[in-house]
């Protein structure tokens, strides 16, 4: 997909500059010619060996090494990329950014990039206390505004011992910022896709109901993410606090017999069918007409819904059919029995132990498998990072 397109990578003093040379190596893997600025303090971080042994190229440092091939290095090193990435990007990085100061060789090469023809990324990286003063949040809002693409850290644990936000956005998540800010041409246009978020509620009486902790934020940022893409999008929601992207056709529900009635009148005409809501698999046989009042134990019979993804899975034809699986054990096994059992061409698959996956959070951890049985990890990123990814891998394997 990057093909040719050639990447400069600047890597400012961060702890997290680690992770710079895992997404050289990922870029390089695309098939992308990656140039590397390393400021002083980032070589104390990372060799420039390890970075040009990734890359092939020379590490860029000084403004006056003497093996440049102009006198106006900067200059020429400005034009020649296809996209500009700093990961990590410093809080003295963002500030000299922000001030126009062009003390160093990366700080020059900014200021010389032209943004109008050329995309930068900024991937923040730092304590939390540093990121929340008020100057580098300024910094951070004034260099959004003037269109840097600020890559906006994750949470959880620091360099420093304590958590909180400030770890730089995972390599394979930048990748995906990379290949979404360069191609901009619509791959799904005129695709139809069939999605279905959050979860069902299934009425006991007036006042209560059997539900899940569903919050729909995965569904509702595929919908998102294939709409920008040039996708005719059908959203089938459950009952979410969530805003539905701009631009589809939305279709809010309540029961589980309320979205597999919608699925299946959409069905014919979809190309693609991702099943990301979590539907109640049983109902109440009996649905109150009047609040039920306390008088002691009470037992609630429950009956079977219909089972959508499965009766998806037995009728669809052209349809690549994407579903989840959330499980609390034996993550993979039961990943690959409903996999099989519901004639998917797809599934995601995640652990609900696992911190920062699952409900209520905007980041994932998944395992995406495959028919023929290959299954590929994929590490913490945001759900809209991850529903891109999702996207690569179905336009991918679609009509193999």
């Amino acid at each position: 997909m990057l093909q040719d397109k050639t990447i400069l990578l600047g890597i400012s003093g961060g702890i997290a500059a680690y992770k710079s040379a895992e997404l050289a190596r990922l870029l390089v893997r695309e098939g992308c010619s990656v140039q590397v600025i390393m400021t002083r303090s980032a070589k104390k971080f990372i060799s420039p060996l390890t970075m040009h042994a990734l890359t092939g190229r020379p590490v860029y440092s000084s403004l006056f090494d003497s093996g440049y091939r102009t006198a106006t290095a900067h200059i020429q090193t400005a034009r020649e990329p296809d996209l500009v990435i700093v990961a990590p990007a410093t809080a003295n990085i963002l500030g000299k950014l922000t001030a126009g100061i062009a003390d160093d060789f990366l700080s020059t090469v900014l200021l010389a990039v032209d943004l109008e023809k050329c995309p930068v990324i900024l991937a923040p990286s730092m304590n939390t206390t540093m990121l929340e003063n008020a100057a580098v949040k300024g910094n951070i809002f004034l260099l959004g505004k003037r269109g840097y693409v600020i890559a906006d850290p994750n949470d959880g644990d620091l360099a420093c011992g304590e958590t909180g936000k400030g770890r730089m956005v995972e390599p394979l998540e930048l990748l995906e910022l990379i290949k979404k800010k360069l191609f901009s041409e619509k791959d799904y246009q005129g695709v139809n896709v069939l999605i279905s978020a959050g979860p069902t509620r299934e009425a006991l009486d007036p006042v209560r109901f059997l539900s899940n902790h569903s919050s729909g934020k995965m569904g509702y940022a595929l919908a998102r993410a294939a709409r920008e893409r040039g996708a005719n999008v059908v959203l089938v929601s459950g009952p979410t606090a969530l805003e539905p992207p701009a631009g589809i056709d939305f279709r809010p529900v309540v029961s589980a017999r309320e979205m597999y009635a919608v699925m299946m009148d959409k069905l014919e005409k979809a190309d693609i069918v991702v099943k990301a809501a979590a539907v109640a698999d049983y109902r109440p046989v009996e649905n109150f007409s009047q609040k039920i009042k306390k008088a002691g134990e009470m037992q609630v019979n429950l009956v079977r819904n219909p089972d959508i993804l499965k009766e998806i899975g037995a009728k669809k034809n052209k349809q690549f059919l994407v579903g989840f699986a959330a499980e609390t054990e034996k993550l993979l096994e039961h990943a690959r029995k409903k996999m099989e059992e519901k004639n998917l061409d797809m599934i995601v698959a995640n652990d609900l132990g696992q911190k920062g996956a699952g409900f209520q959070v905007d980041t994932n951890i998944v395992r995406l498998l495959y028919q023929g049985g290959f299954v590929e990890d994929i590490p913490l990123m945001t759900k809209y990072h991850l529903s891109h990814l999702i996207l690569d891998r179905i336009k991918d394997h679609r009509g193999r």
